[in-house]
């Protein structure tokens, strides 16, 4: 049997070939520590998310080098964009995180690159964003340790509340989208906006490239966040090479190679929206019978941008039936689901929500990218504005639904 790989570490400062030691670990890992509780200071955050930041940050100095030998598997957690995540707990530390494993048959010098790309991610520290612990290579596989949320993700969340309510999907907007735009850099004045693609995207000039609800994150403290973002060009590269990730999300103008931009979040946003809202993935739209199924009653022409009849289309390809049992439609093939995505009308919420919500996902929604509302945009609409203001229990309703122990002292819904 081949002798075991010793695993890369992914350290903070960048690093050359050879140049990785325990020592510069950890002198770098002081150093950097103590430079980002500095920069908690330049963030928007309440006296709670500082103190969970903090609490983080600490935990995250105490783990040192990450090896493979160090984690006890206790189960999955999922699988999906090109490898699995476990629920792991780390020996040295008794910390339990989520280890992501990524299988590449790949070069030296490429798993190099990407080791050294993914070094971003210990600077990337917000409420809305998945901790990072840190990222190595052993025996062919990538391994990042993240934070573990132990709600799931948002499209579990979904298979047990069927929808999700419009307030709650308020507080999911500003976390989502709080991740691009944390400055208006007109003026230079700091201003908190939609705070997950906005932090990203100014702060680490990072684009997500795979907004969904699986990749978003949740709780029972009730904090919201985002992870799989594209940090790493070259891991994203290498895995285009083995497998086709989830298109269905990805915006006409990135179906169509064309060049995309932070646009492209907006639009997986908008289209993760519609889902969660109305409990199914939305293209192609549902008819007037599945549409009363779901909310109970008849819903006027028009809900979903075009009459409803009870014509029946194929629903999207790998998609189960509907969770309200009306969508017993034959799947649509791959390339039929994308051809609709690029030519046909982009989905609608019924009208059974509030027209600022409404107004909010039809913004997101425009096919052409340079009409389609940037994230400065939509942190300034009323429905977010709204959300703000509005006092959500939302770590409650996620135990509820999840069955999980709340927490004396959850945090506040996302304002």
């Amino acid at each position: 049997m081949a002798p075991k790989r010793r695993p890369v570490p992914l350290n903070i400062t960048p690093i050359g070939e050879g140049q990785a030691t325990s020592t510069t670990i950890d002198a770098a890992s002081e150093a950097n520590f103590e430079a980002l509780q500095k920069k908690l200071g330049e963030l928007d955050l309440d006296e709670q998310q500082r103190k969970r930041l903090e609490a983080f940050l600490t935990q995250k100095a105490q783990v040192g080098e990450l090896k493979d030998d160090d984690f006890h598997p206790i189960c999955e957690l999922g699988a999906g964009n090109g490898g699995v995540v476990n629920k792991v707990r780390h020996r040295p530390s008794s910390l339990v995180m989520a280890r992501k494993l990524i299988h590449l048959e790949i070069k030296p010098a490429i798993r190099n690159q990407i080791i050294r790309e993914l070094q971003v991610l210990h600077e990337c520290n917000s409420p809305y964003i998945v901790g990072f612990y840190g990222a190595f290579y052993s025996d062919g596989e990538i391994s990042i340790c993240m934070e573990h949320m132990d709600g799931g993700s948002l499209d579990q969340v979904l298979k047990e509340a069927r929808r999700i309510p419009e307030d709650i999907l308020g507080k999911v907007s500003i976390a989502v989208g709080s991740l691009v735009y944390i400055y208006d850099l007109s003026n230079d004045d700091y201003r908190p906006v939609l705070r997950g693609l906005a932090y990203l995207r100014e702060k680490h000039q990072i684009m997500h490239r795979d907004v969904k609800p699986s990749n978003i994150l949740v709780n029972c403290r009730g904090e919201i966040k985002l992870c799989d973002f594209g940090v790493s060009g070259q891991l994203i590269d290498s895995m285009a090479n083995s497998f086709v990730g989830t298109r269905s999300y990805m915006s006409p103008e990135r179906l169509q190679g064309t060049h995309y931009s932070v646009q492209s979040d907006v639009w997986s946003m908008g289209l993760s929206l519609v889902e969660l809202a109305i409990g199914r993935y939305p293209i192609p739209p549902p008819d007037a019978k599945e549409l009363e199924a779901i909310f109970g009653r008849p819903i006027p022409d028009g809900a979903e941008g075009e009459p409803h009849t009870n014509m029946q289309r194929p629903r999207p390809p790998g998609r189960p039936v509907s969770a309200h049992g009306m969508d017993s439609r034959p799947a649509m093939a791959i390339f039929e689901l994308l051809d609709y995505i690029v030519n046909e009308p982009p989905p609608k919420l019924p009208n059974v929500f509030t027209a600022d919500f409404q107004e909010f996902v039809t913004k997101c929604l425009i096919k052409n990218p340079a009409e389609r509302a940037d994230l400065k945009m939509l942190m300034n609409h009323t429905f977010i504005k709204r959300s703000e203001v509005e006092e959500v229990d939302f770590a409650g309703w996620l135990c509820r639904t999840m069955g999980l122990n709340q927490p004396s002292t959850p945090t506040r819904g996302t304002d």
